[in-house]
């Protein structure tokens, strides 16, 4: 029997047992509503004349209403005889109640009173007997349907038991076959014997795994000569790479990384790396930065790396690995590449141009001093006056040599940062002092420039330790770009405020202003905003910004165009 007809089968039977339980239900229910209603019909009316009798006989002789209400109710009972004796005892009843006059005797109500009495007690007696007949007629209902609810309910158990084992046996076999394919086991079939239903579905299959096992074969040559190309290549590179699971295990490494991590072949491929980091410091260093960027995505040193007989540097690249699984939409996360960029050659010719800017920026600060010195002698009045011309030409000396004195300490600062060189020397100072050491070196310009400086200071803020020096050059740096930038006859606010365990000294003008664009741009070396007109190096704020950094601080800009410049150095307390 196909599951088709054993399925119709089984619902079929349990069908009928639920309509006979249904028929039996309304069978019984039907019966005892016609055997309460017969109660009510013949014996509880009966009992409710009775009463009204009796009631009307308490009120006899008090009330004229009551012989009416009396003979009304005993018409009523007369017209309700259901049970054996019960119309002799109305009869009776009824010939002394006729016999009522006006002058009714104690005794004549005494025997109509028994005659009631008679009449309610047959009655009673009768819907005793009838109650007890309908309880065995609703027991013998329960039982009937007790036994045919039973019957459901173990037909309906061993449906529920047994039919989903005969549909399910063949689905999971053919789930199972499934996951073998699944898990690339080319060589499974399916065998469902008689079963018609899944016959097909077998022959399907077995037909599908025949076909993937022969592409299997057909491909897998393919792809091994695909795998032997690819790592062809990667050992042909001139840059190390490693490449890293999900699980941080070594998938593949170059020639050149097994020469850099100092490693031989052997059974390095497939191994935890962070195994084989415990014994190599090298790859301990990769292995921890490739967990750092996983955490937080910055720019790491390069690495200083001795090999070949002489120091090599290199910038490490992880590049996280995604994948999309066939069918699905989310990437999935398969691995990590590690590439070493050997970057000695740009090291090489970065320090030589840092050694050769500080050779020629402190080369250059003797002849320029001479120069400064001399306009000095020249423009003193006791060598002889000047003419008009000849004290332009003074002036515009001085001020090149000025500007060019300037850039000279900005590029030797600038080499101090770039080598590594940069030494702090902090020590207690106030930020007023500062500030007012930025603005005895603005004064002369800020005069040049008719500009007037209001400084705007707290009664009570905390010290800072820092390096006085480096610190107020880059505030006189900013006073001395606020003073540059502003026109004729402007003010400029510098002060100090405090925000907890941080102060903040902001210098303010009224100028043109810098678009929003460039605000991160004017902190990058040799950087100048379009279209200005001042003259400069472009290195000043990328200066500022190494030193505040390395006293733990930031700077930052507000501006808009039109609405002057608003920078502010923050520093810990």
């Amino acid at each position: 029997m196909n599951i088709r007809n054993r399925l119709t089968l089984g619902i079929g039977i349990l069908f009928i047992l639920i309509l006979l339980l249904g028929l039996q239900s309304v069978r019984s229910v039907r019966q005892l509503s016609v055997a309460s209603k017969d109660i009510l019909t013949d014996n509880y009316n009966s009992v409710h004349y009775v009463e009204e009798m009796l009631r009307s006989l308490d009120r006899f002789s008090q009330d004229s209403t009551s012989r009416g209400i009396l003979i009304n109710s005993l018409e009523l009972q007369q017209q309700n005889i259901t049970e054996v004796n019960e119309k002799e005892e109305t009869s009776a009843l009824t010939q002394k109640i006729d016999a009522l006059t006006d002058s009714v005797s104690i005794k004549q109500i005494q025997a109509i009173r028994e005659d009631l009495y008679r009449i309610m007690e047959l009655n009673m007696n009768s819907i005793r007997f009838k109650s007890s007949g309908m309880e065995t007629s609703a027991e013998d209902a329960v039982q009937l349907l007790t036994i045919l609810s039973i019957l459901c309910i173990l037909l309906a158990a061993i449906f529920l038991i047994r039919f989903p084992a005969i549909i399910l046996r063949p689905i999971d076999k053919l789930k199972q076959g499934i996951t073998q394919i699944a898990n690339h086991n080319y060589e499974e079939r399916l065998d469902f014997g008689d079963n018609k239903e899944f016959r097909a579905v077998a022959t399907s299959f077995n037909d599908m795994a025949c076909k993937l096992s022969e592409y299997r074969r057909s491909s897998l040559d393919q792809l091994m000569t695909e795998k032997k190309r690819i790592e062809a290549i990667v050992n042909s590179l001139h840059e190390p790479i490693i490449g890293l699971d999900s699980d941080r295990n070594i998938l593949f490494m170059n020639d050149e990384a097994f020469s850099i991590l100092n490693l031989k072949r052997g059974n390095i491929i497939g191994r935890k790396a962070a195994e084989i980091a415990l014994n190599n410091d090298l790859l301990r260093r990769l292995i921890r930065e490739v967990y750092a960027e996983s955490d937080d995505h910055r720019e790491h040193e390069p690495l200083k790396i001795y090999a070949d007989d002489k120091e090599s540097y290199f910038q490490m690249d992880n590049i996280p690995l995604y994948i999309n699984p066939v069918g699905e939409t989310i990437q999935q996360f398969v691995g990590n590449l590690i590439i070493l960029k050997n970057i000695t050659k740009y090291k090489e010719l970065d320090s030589a141009k840092t050694n050769f800017i500080a050779t020629v920026s402190h080369e250059m600060k003797t002849p320029i001093s001479s120069i400064l010195m001399s306009l000095q002698l020249l423009g003193d009045s006791r060598l002889g006056s000047l003419n008009e011309e000849q004290t332009q030409l003074l002036s515009s000396i001085r001020e090149s040599s000025d500007r060019l004195l300037n850039i000279t300490g900005e590029l030797l600062n600038l080499t101090q940062v770039e080598s590594g060189k940069l030494t702090i020397k902090p020590k207690i100072v106030k930020p007023i002092e500062l500030i007012e050491y930025a603005i005895k070196a603005t004064q002369v310009l800020a005069e040049r420039f008719h500009c007037f400086v209001e400084v705007e200071y707290p009664e009570k803020i905390s010290k800072l330790f820092v390096d006085n020096e480096k610190i107020a050059w880059v505030i006189t740096n900013l006073l001395s770009n606020a003073i540059h930038h502003s026109p004729e006859n402007s003010r400029i606010i510098i002060g100090a405020i405090q925000h907890e365990k941080q102060v903040d000294i902001y210098v303010q003008d009224f100028g043109h202003g810098i678009d929003p664009r460039y605000h991160k741009s004017i902190f990058e070396r040799y950087f100048r905003v379009p279209g200005t007109k001042v003259q400069g190096s472009g290195l000043g704020l990328a200066i500022s910004k190494e030193f505040l950094e390395a006293h733990g601080g930031t700077i930052s800009i507000e501006s808009e165009i039109g609405k002057g410049c608003r920078f502010t150095v923050s520093l810990p307390v």
